[in-house]
């Protein structure tokens, strides 16, 4: 059997070494990080080393670190009206772009009437005067802003927005969840109040992620209560093989060099997609994008079946769909750069990462020439 081409990094990264090796040594450990036994603060020691790897990372204060159980908690958790600084007056809104994880468009824990939506440019990069515009109606306003979108890779004037956010006294969260390891992702070069990474997208496990927030920043309403655990803001037993992977995982991220082999991917990929097929549309190619990120499509693709027919060929990728209950719809993000609903169904999206080689690509091109062969002749088993 041919070797596979795993081309959806921003799904889930494959799990580091480091990290592996490191959690297969935690999970044999014993003893409840809480307890003040040595076999306790054995433990406690485990997960105060892996704030200091994830704070490291993002260049922010271990105190300022909090682990989650993923990207999605840490955005509920960040999205709430109850933070503040001492003397802050209260938080009235919540404005987010409408290109933003659905973990985030869910508003968190402001009310339906306290949620605006920030229009973004047929690129997919916020529309910053609406944005303050929006600001100055009055109210001081939470805005999340994600650093780099999931899907079509654009990446945000977060550093911009952040002025715009400040000058009007508000706060400012940025979802990171793609941004480590792929383009800088310093809390204080971003002037970001909250930030949010997650373990799996950067090679730790699933199941663990980091809220980060600025220092004197506090939250008076936790979303989950019950004990005392990661200092009052998130209650329940800490997993600490987890976080001790997320933890080996940041380091190793910290210590790489890879966005320019990505941009050479990045070039190998869509020079080849453009050469089979010339009328090939690839989404927000006008803007800065991740490295390692490509969203396209076809005038005659079908996103359902072409990710099958990826499949088929051994090249794992992904729809820019969002799937629910088993019906495919356009994506959110398409939709919001006024995509065309038929154009949006076919968007396809291929990610890549450290462990990715020119041979993977290569794999990718040949699955694409022999898919679009089969689009050319209207075949309905790929186009319908």
């Amino acid at each position: 059997m041919n070797p596979r081409a795993y081309l959806d990094w921003n799904a889930t990264a494959p799990l580091r070494p480091q990290a592996r090796a490191f959690m297969v040594e935690v999970l044999d450990l014993v003893g409840n990080p809480s307890s003040v036994h040595a076999e306790g603060r054995r433990a406690r020691a485990l997960i105060e080393k892996a704030r200091a790897q994830v704070a490291a990372l993002v260049g922010a204060q271990a105190s300022d670190v909090t682990f989650t159980s993923g990207g999605t908690e840490a955005n509920m958790m960040a999205l709430s009206p109850g933070w503040a600084a001492a003397g802050d007056a209260p938080i009235e809104r919540l404005l987010v772009s409408a290109i933003e994880h659905p973990s985030v468009l869910q508003g968190g824990r402001f009310a339906a009437g306290q949620v605006e939506l920030v229009p973004v440019t047929p690129e997919g990069v916020i529309d910053l005067s609406a944005l303050q515009r929006q600001l100055q109606a009055g109210g001081r306003a939470m805005v999340s802003i994600m650093a780099a979108n999931n899907e079509t890779g654009v990446i945000q004037p977060v550093q911009a927005a952040a002025e715009l956010v400040h000058a009007t006294g508000g706060l400012l969260h940025v979802d990171a969840v793609q941004a480590p390891g792929r383009i800088p992702c310093n809390i204080n070069d971003l002037k970001a109040d909250l930030l949010t990474i997650s373990g799996h997208k950067l090679g730790g496990p699933k199941g663990a992620g980091a809220l980060i927030r600025r220092a004197g920043l506090h939250l008076s309403d936790p979303l989950i209560k019950g004990g005392g655990q990661e200092r009052g803001l998130r209650a329940g037993t800490e997993d600490v093989a987890a976080i001790a992977g997320f933890g080996a995982a940041a380091e190793a991220v910290a210590g790489e060099r890879s966005a320019l082999e990505l941009v050479r991917l990045q070039h190998q990929l869509e020079a080849g997609l453009r050469a089979i097929t010339p009328d090939v549309v690839i989404f927000g190619a006008g803007a800065e994008r991740l490295p390692n990120t490509t969203l396209f499509t076809h005038p005659r693709l079908k996103a359902e079946t072409a990710v099958i027919a990826f499949d088929l060929e051994g090249v794992a990728v992904s729809s820019g769909s969002a799937c629910s209950s088993g019906k495919v719809q356009p994506s959110h993000v398409l939709a919001a750069m006024g995509v065309e609903e038929d154009l949006a169904r076919g968007a396809i999206r291929i990610s890549t990462g450290p462990a990715t080689l020119p041979t993977d690509i290569e794999h990718c091109l040949k699955a694409w020439r022999k898919l679009s062969e089969s689009l050319l002749k209207g075949r309905n088993s790929i186009a319908a």
